[in-house]
């Protein structure tokens, strides 16, 4: 069949070379309309739920909110993971479900199971599915900056900026943090209630009964119809005021008799500030899940400075995090580095040919591949990004291989005719073709196979490199069709007469070489004893090697977390955040601004507590920097933390957080979980696990949550006191919740604008404890009870929220490791937890984080690898027929690995899985140069030579592709080790591990498989 292809291909040339333009269109094509992003999308399949209830405590949020909406929403199909979180009126639940999972059949399935429990929940809550969005489409921030006043901010993003970017496709909704949220404002007077006989119920009913519009009918007149339309909304201030409650000895009693009317603004759960200058108003991007992030961010830049020029005079947008940075970052780091390495190949292509013609025909094979695979990612729908480019700079110095052997095999046919054999030049070039078909579409296939096992890596591991794999596999088979196709005709018309001398740098390694292979032959034994030491020497030095998951990438940016006493104040929290950014910025000189976010934001997709805060550092270009080291940086960031008592400081990176959360629920590389039931042991359990982790060596931040000391003022209500005026508890409950929360009682449109309508006790009240304390709540009948007289207050400590998990409590203790392995760090950390802290009956720990995504791609690796080695081994004895034969091209992958250990113990790299995945490139490499070199041996044993001159013949014709293989791989990778942009981080230890490896691979190919070969290859197949 093979030889079909490569003969038709001959036979109808003209045919090819329009077929080859269609190619390249079709692929140029692809490469316009290829989504850019920097990562693949990492994200499961996941459906938030928020639910709020105004007031409410985190007990009280997970007892009648939270569990409700758990026990109904456990045992939906392919659900994995169910997790929550209660705080203070707000819970959060999230449902993961098994990758592939329809995001909008798993949306379906939670909302019609949400639908059956609402009915059950208390009365006020509200909320329901968050955005269709991931943990990783926070896309593009920005502040307005101006002399308007915090609520003018606010309403602009509200009602002006907001909705034309939602608009925008591909975006799922603009977050609004910070400012003051316009409301009109209605502040009974207690004592002036309680002289009118108007209840504060009587207040609330008033108000949502004299606030709407509505239709009548329709009237005829004559020929036309007239539409009754009644008018009776609150349009201003006065409109609330002239409200009437009731009639008291035929005067009406109005809002304005017994209450205070302003504009104010809604209760608010955080806040956000900036350069210690005072607060700011934040407005945050979310992209939709599967949108193009770089097209989402510049039709945000485009319709953002379109905005700017309605907006007020003096008020700008200024964004101070943009997701297309760092796409235009990650993405150009791996452009340098694939046309870094097409260069370095070219250059070793003419030096090994010595004929810039052959050179030019085969790195033709470079850009074909690179658009048939940008084709093929079209069709599958991945993403150009950082991996997946990635994938396809890894494989630039594999994507030659088919084509050299194959030019240089034509070269050899041209240049050592057959005496006496006169054949035509396309004869020449199909036998020359033929000859090496079978071993070079052997040797693709077995790369190819080598990398299937990184397509069956689950979770974050696999959604990071099976776009690498995928690219791979596109390529090299889009390189092997090629090469056996479109080069012979390429070669037909561009190839001149071959030259029959060698080039300068084959001949002067040929004269280094044959001397090396003459020894060699001549001492095998210690051949023998130095490659099985050499191996040993390997698997010692392996064992020393730390493991870890993946290399943290630097995206450029960091976060500074913050978390202060449980029991502060929002605005308290602010003073803080807000003196720290003001010492950083002095102190800092590579920090150019601070945006910091206390609190919840407004949609709830991030419920931090009012001690909670994350600081985004907007960092000078590194050349600004006074050491371009990041860890130095920090480390002075941490410095100036420390001068603040009572703060707790760890620090990340934008989108690292959001996956540390999407992944476990934390934030970090390791997470500690403990499950059980009663808050305080966990606590104390948690307390316990912190201080025996800081003690481990390579800890860092860590830390729980502090989950207690929020002061709760108890109000305990004496039903038979509350019945002898005639109030319910839940009137009680009512009245209290009005006068400190606030109770939203209608809608005001103002110019389009919908107002929230609300009723509250004054700002006095709700800064004094003593003040509500002595708080009268009015009755219809005119009384005024003082709150004393119908419940006992006390202070007691709480929690600050309930962490859940698949329905059990659980408390979190998170930690960054630094300066070691991180499977190393855990064992010690296990040991010690395991020795120190005494589990009670029913209580239990779980070790997650990115320690447990190390864990499930090093069990499925150690599955999926000996599989693939045994496919492998099953295609070379297809190849060869030979056991003997396969067992040996088998045994070059053992000796192949020396030089990847070696090579991660010099530079300090640990195993991780970019390792890993550059091991398993490895073993395709070893095995095709053998494969090469095997298969020659055998045509020369076939033509009756002895075994030495098998071996010496055949080792001195294979020099050439084999020491041209493993060059260009080998340079191929080279820009990719010495970058340092985004994502070189990720790249370099699969580098560093593919270029010691080939020396150690070619090395013991020329001079270790020979021997071999020698020995035990001669036998009759």
């Amino acid at each position: 069949m093979i030889s079909r292809l490569i003969a038709f291909s001959l036979a109808q040339r003209l045919l090819m070379l329009v077929m080859t333009a269609a190619l390249i269109g079709a692929g140029v094509v692809a490469f316009r309309g290829l989504p850019i992003d920097a990562f693949p999308d990492v994200s499961s399949t996941q459906v938030k739920i928020i639910m709020k209830a105004p007031g409410m405590t985190p007990e009280e949020v997970e007892m009648r909110i939270t569990a409700p909406i758990e026990q109904e929403l456990l045992g939906i199909p392919q659900q994995t993971v169910l997790r929550s979180q209660s705080k203070y009126a707000i819970a959060d639940i999230t449902l993961d479900f098994e990758d592939g999972t329809d995001i909008f059949w798993a949306r379906q399935q939670v909302a019609e199971r949400l639908n059956n429990v609402l009915t059950d929940l208390p009365p006020g809550t509200e909320g329901g599915l968050a955005p269709i969005t991931t943990p990783l489409g926070e896309m593009f921030m920005f502040t307005i900056e101006g002399d308007l006043p915090l609520t003018d901010k606010r309403t602009l993003l509200d009602w002006v900026i907001r909705p034309q970017l939602r608009a925008i496709p591909g975006v799922a909704d603009v977050n609004a943090l910070g400012g003051l949220v316009k409301s009109f404002e209605v502040v009974p007077d207690p004592a002036a209630l309680a002289a009118r006989g108007i209840s504060l119920a009587q207040v609330q009913a008033a108000l949502e009964a004299n606030n709407r519009n509505d239709g009548a009918g329709r009237l005829s007149e004559n020929e036309e119809s007239l539409l009754i339309r009644s008018d009776g909304s609150v349009r201003s201030i006065d409109d609330v005021k002239a409200i009437t409650i009731a009639s008291r000895s035929g005067m009406p009693v109005r809002i304005a008799d017994v209450a205070a009317v302003r504009i104010g603004s809604m209760t608010r759960y955080g806040t956000v500030t900036k350069d210690g200058r005072g607060e700011a108003v934040e407005g945050l991007i979310l992209g939709l899940r599967g949108a193009n992030a770089q097209q989402v961010v510049d039709q945000v830049r485009a319709k953002l400075a379109d905005i700017q020029k309605s907006l007020p005079k003096g008020v700008t947008i200024k964004s101070f995090y943009d997701r297309g940075n760092l796409v235009e970052r990650a993405v150009g780091t791996v452009s340098k580095a694939l046309i870094e390495a097409i260069a370095l190949v070219m250059v070793l292509l003419f030096l090994f040919l010595g004929n810039i013609r052959a050179a030019l025909v085969v790195a033709v094979i470079l850009p074909m591949s690179a658009l048939t695979t940008f084709l093929m990612m079209r069709y599958f729908g991945l993403s150009a990004n950082l991996m997946s480019l990635g994938g396809l700079s890894i494989a630039i110095g594999m994507l030659v291989d088919a084509a050299v052997v194959v030019v240089e095999n034509i070269e050899a046919h041209a240049a050592h005719a057959t005496p006496g054999v006169t054949r035509t030049r396309l004869h020449t070039i199909y036998r020359a073709v033929q000859e090496v078909a079978v071993p070079v579409t052997s040797g693709m296939a077995i790369i190819v196979i080598v990398f299937l096992p990184l397509i069956t890596l689950q979770g974050l591991e696999g959604k990071l490199f099976k776009p690498v794999a995928l690219t791979i596999v596109f390529a090299l088979s889009s390189s092997l069709l090629l090469s056996l196709t479109v080069i012979p005709v390429l070669a037909s018309f561009f190839l001149g007469k071959a030259a029959h001398e060698s080039p300068w740098l084959v001949r002067k390694i040929e004269h280094a070489y044959l001397p090396l292979l003459t020894w060699a032959l001549q001492h095998r034994k210690t051949v023998y004893i130095a490659s099985v030491a050499a191996l040993a020497a390997a698997l010692g030095l392996f064992m020393l090697i730390g493991k870890s998951f993946m290399p943290t990438m630097d995206e450029g940016d960091i976060i500074m977390q913050v978390e202060k006493m449980p029991s502060i104040n929002l605005a308290r929290s602010a003073e803080i955040d807000q003196a720290l950014q003001t010492r950083i910025l002095a102190a800092v000189p590579e920090v150019r601004s601070v945006v910091a976010r206390v609190g919840s934001d407004e949609l709830g997709l991030d419920p931090m507590g009012l001690n909670e805060t994350d600081s985004f550092l907007v960092l000078k270009p590194r050349a600004e920097w006074r050491d371009p080291d990041k860890e130095k940086l920090i480390d002075h960031l941490r410095l100036v933390a420390a001068e603040f008592p009572g703060i707790n400081v760890s620090f990340t990176q934008p989108i690292e957080m959001r996956t540390s959360e999407m992944l476990s629920g934390v934030r970090g590389d390791l997470a500690v979980k403990v499950y059980g039931s009663d808050m305080t042991k966990l606590n104390a359990m948690a307390e316990q696990i912190v201080h025996v982790l800081e003690a481990i060596p390579g800890s860092q931040d860590v830390l729980t949550v502090k989950n207690a000391g929020v002061q709760y003022l108890q109000v305990e209500i004496d039903r038979v006191a509350a019945g002898r005026y005639g109030l319910t508890v839940e009137q009680v409950q009512n009245d209290l919740r009005t006068l400190v929360e606030g109770r939203t009682t209608g809608i005001v449109i103002e110019e389009g604008r919908r107002l929230p309508l609300i009723v509250r006790g004054s700002s006095a009240l709700q800064m004094s404890p003593q003040l509500f304390g002595e708080l009268r709540l009015p009755l219809a009948d005119g009384q005024a009870i003082p709150l004393a007289h119908l419940a006992k207050l006390h202070a007691v400590d709480g929690p600050v929220k309930i962490e859940r998990e698949n329905s059990s409590r659980m408390v979190v203790v998170r930690a960054n490791v630094r300066g070691r392995d991180l499977v190393g760090f855990v064992a010690d950390a296990q040991a010690a937890v395991a020795k120190q802290v005494a589990l009670p009956a029913g209580y239990r720990i779980a070790w997650g984080g990115q320690f447990e995504n190390q864990q499930r791609a090093a069990a499925r690796l150690a599955i999926v690898v000996p599989i693939a080695l045994a496919l492998i081994f099953l295609l070379l004895f297809t190849t060869f027929g030979s056991v003997r034969q396969a067992t040996l091209v088998f045994s070059n992958i053992p000796f192949a690995l020396i030089g990847g250990v070696v090579a991660l113990a010099i530079t300090g790299e640990y195993l991780s899985v970019p390792a890993s995945v550059g091991f398993i490139a490895l073993m395709g490499i070893a095995v095709l140069n053998g494969l090469v070199m095997i298969s020659y041996f055998n045509q020369l044993k076939a033509k009756g030579l002895s075994a030495v001159d098998v071996v010496v013949e055949g080792a001195k014709r294979r020099l050439r592709p084999v020491m041209m293989t493993a060059s260009i791989a080998a340079f191929g990778l080279i820009p990719l080790l010495l970058s340092t942009g985004p994502g070189s981080e990720i790249q370099r230890p699969l580098a560093v591990v593919v270029i010691g490896g080939l020396v150690s691979s070619t090395l013991l190919t020329l001079v270790l498989l020979p021997i071999l070969f020698q020995q035990f290859g001669m036998g009759k197949k």
